[in-house]
Protein backbone atom coordinates (compact mmCIF):
# COMPACT_ATOMS: atom_id res chain seq x y z
CA UNK A 1 0.00 0.00 0.00
CA UNK A 2 1.49 3.39 -0.74
CA UNK A 3 1.17 6.47 1.34
CA UNK A 4 -0.96 9.25 -0.12
CA UNK A 5 2.20 11.80 0.52
CA UNK A 6 5.36 12.53 -1.69
CA UNK A 7 7.81 13.92 0.46
CA UNK A 8 8.86 10.71 2.29
CA UNK A 9 12.47 12.25 2.70
CA UNK A 10 11.26 14.61 5.24
CA UNK A 11 8.84 12.18 7.14
CA UNK A 12 11.40 10.04 7.20
CA UNK A 13 14.27 12.43 8.39
CA UNK A 14 11.07 13.79 11.31
CA UNK A 15 10.75 10.37 12.63
CA UNK A 16 14.56 9.59 12.87
CA UNK A 17 14.82 12.88 14.34
CA UNK A 18 11.53 11.75 16.82
CA UNK A 19 13.66 8.31 17.26
CA UNK A 20 17.05 10.21 18.69
CA UNK A 21 15.17 12.92 20.19
CA UNK A 22 13.37 10.05 22.52
CA UNK A 23 16.72 7.89 22.89
CA UNK A 24 18.52 11.15 24.30
CA UNK A 25 15.53 12.49 26.65
CA UNK A 26 15.20 8.32 27.66
CA UNK A 27 18.86 8.49 28.45
CA UNK A 28 19.20 11.91 30.11
CA UNK A 29 15.79 11.04 32.43
CA UNK A 30 18.32 8.19 33.98
CA UNK A 31 20.67 11.37 35.96
CA UNK A 32 19.03 13.63 38.18
CA UNK A 33 17.52 16.57 36.45
CA UNK A 34 17.30 19.24 39.41
CA UNK A 35 15.44 22.03 38.74
CA UNK A 36 15.53 25.35 36.00
CA UNK A 37 17.87 27.26 39.06
CA UNK A 38 19.65 23.68 40.02
CA UNK A 39 20.09 22.00 36.73
CA UNK A 40 21.48 18.30 37.43
CA UNK A 41 23.54 16.70 34.88
CA UNK A 42 20.49 14.98 33.31
CA UNK A 43 18.38 18.58 32.72
CA UNK A 44 20.29 20.03 29.29
CA UNK A 45 20.11 16.07 27.85
CA UNK A 46 16.35 15.36 28.16
CA UNK A 47 15.12 18.85 27.61
CA UNK A 48 17.12 19.00 23.94
CA UNK A 49 16.01 15.23 23.29
CA UNK A 50 12.13 16.31 23.96
CA UNK A 51 12.97 19.65 21.51
CA UNK A 52 14.71 17.30 19.29
CA UNK A 53 11.67 15.03 19.25
CA UNK A 54 8.90 17.78 19.01
CA UNK A 55 10.64 19.62 16.18
CA UNK A 56 11.34 16.19 14.33
CA UNK A 57 6.95 15.47 14.85
CA UNK A 58 6.43 19.34 13.29
CA UNK A 59 8.58 18.35 10.38
CA UNK A 60 7.06 14.76 10.13
CA UNK A 61 3.54 16.08 10.17
CA UNK A 62 4.78 19.41 7.31
CA UNK A 63 5.72 16.84 5.13
CA UNK A 64 2.51 14.84 5.35
CA UNK A 65 0.11 18.10 4.75
CA UNK A 66 2.34 19.46 2.34
CA UNK A 67 1.47 18.87 -1.72
CA UNK A 68 4.79 20.46 -2.66
CA UNK A 69 6.25 17.31 -4.87
CA UNK A 70 9.30 15.74 -3.52
CA UNK A 71 12.76 17.08 -5.52
CA UNK A 72 15.09 14.43 -6.73
CA UNK A 73 18.39 15.88 -6.11
CA UNK A 74 21.21 14.39 -8.41
CA UNK A 75 24.75 13.90 -6.61
CA UNK A 76 27.25 16.58 -6.66
CA UNK A 77 30.67 17.18 -5.51
CA UNK A 78 30.28 19.07 -2.51
CA UNK A 79 31.20 23.42 -2.94
CA UNK A 80 34.73 23.35 -2.63
CA UNK A 81 34.84 26.94 -1.99
CA UNK A 82 32.32 26.84 1.03
CA UNK A 83 33.82 23.76 2.48
CA UNK A 84 37.73 25.14 2.50
CA UNK A 85 36.40 28.33 4.20
CA UNK A 86 34.69 26.54 7.00
CA UNK A 87 37.54 24.20 7.73
CA UNK A 88 39.65 26.94 7.46
CA UNK A 89 37.76 29.19 9.88
CA UNK A 90 37.54 26.53 12.34
CA UNK A 91 41.15 26.01 12.12
CA UNK A 92 41.77 29.84 12.44
CA UNK A 93 39.30 30.32 15.47
CA UNK A 94 41.30 26.98 17.17
CA UNK A 95 44.65 28.71 16.36
CA UNK A 96 43.97 32.02 17.21
CA UNK A 97 41.61 31.19 20.27
CA UNK A 98 44.87 29.88 22.10
CA UNK A 99 47.30 32.87 21.28
CA UNK A 100 44.70 36.09 20.62
CA UNK A 101 41.65 35.25 22.65
CA UNK A 102 38.51 34.98 21.76
CA UNK A 103 37.52 38.17 20.51
CA UNK A 104 40.00 37.82 17.34
CA UNK A 105 38.94 34.43 17.01
CA UNK A 106 35.52 34.77 16.85
CA UNK A 107 36.15 37.68 14.15
CA UNK A 108 38.08 35.24 12.04
CA UNK A 109 35.63 31.80 12.27
CA UNK A 110 33.13 34.22 10.87
CA UNK A 111 34.74 36.31 8.59
CA UNK A 112 36.28 33.43 7.14
CA UNK A 113 33.44 31.05 6.96
CA UNK A 114 31.48 33.84 5.22
CA UNK A 115 34.05 33.87 2.46
CA UNK A 116 32.45 30.96 1.34
CA UNK A 117 29.67 31.83 -0.05
CA UNK A 118 30.06 33.27 -3.69
CA UNK A 119 28.11 35.74 -3.72
CA UNK A 120 28.77 37.59 -0.20
CA UNK A 121 31.54 40.68 -0.18
CA UNK A 122 34.17 41.02 2.19
CA UNK A 123 32.05 44.31 3.29
CA UNK A 124 29.34 42.17 4.24
CA UNK A 125 31.43 39.75 5.74
CA UNK A 126 33.17 42.44 7.86
CA UNK A 127 30.40 43.18 8.98
CA UNK A 128 28.63 40.36 10.04
CA UNK A 129 32.02 38.70 12.14
CA UNK A 130 31.91 42.44 13.89
CA UNK A 131 28.04 41.90 15.06
CA UNK A 132 28.85 38.19 15.74
CA UNK A 133 31.36 38.86 17.41
CA UNK A 134 29.89 41.55 19.85
CA UNK A 135 27.12 39.48 20.73
CA UNK A 136 29.40 36.49 21.41
CA UNK A 137 31.64 38.64 23.69
CA UNK A 138 28.08 39.55 25.30
CA UNK A 139 26.82 36.39 25.99
CA UNK A 140 29.63 34.28 26.60
CA UNK A 141 32.28 36.47 28.64
CA UNK A 142 29.61 39.53 30.39
CA UNK A 143 26.51 37.14 30.59
CA UNK A 144 28.29 33.34 31.07
CA UNK A 145 30.99 34.91 32.63
CA UNK A 146 33.13 32.05 31.17
CA UNK A 147 36.84 32.20 32.06
CA UNK A 148 37.59 32.48 27.93
CA UNK A 149 40.39 35.61 27.78
CA UNK A 150 38.96 38.09 25.10
CA UNK A 151 42.36 39.53 24.41
CA UNK A 152 45.76 37.70 24.97
CA UNK A 153 48.63 40.27 25.23
CA UNK A 154 52.25 38.98 24.64
CA UNK A 155 54.81 40.98 25.11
Amino acid sequence: MQLPYRGKRDVYAGLLMVLLGAFAAYIGSQYPLGEVSNMGPGFVPTSLGIILAGLGVLIALVALVSDKPEEHATWQLPDRRGSLCIIGGLVAFVVLAKYLGLAPASFALVFISAMGDTEQTWKGAALLAIVVTACGIGVFSYLLQLPFPLFIWKG
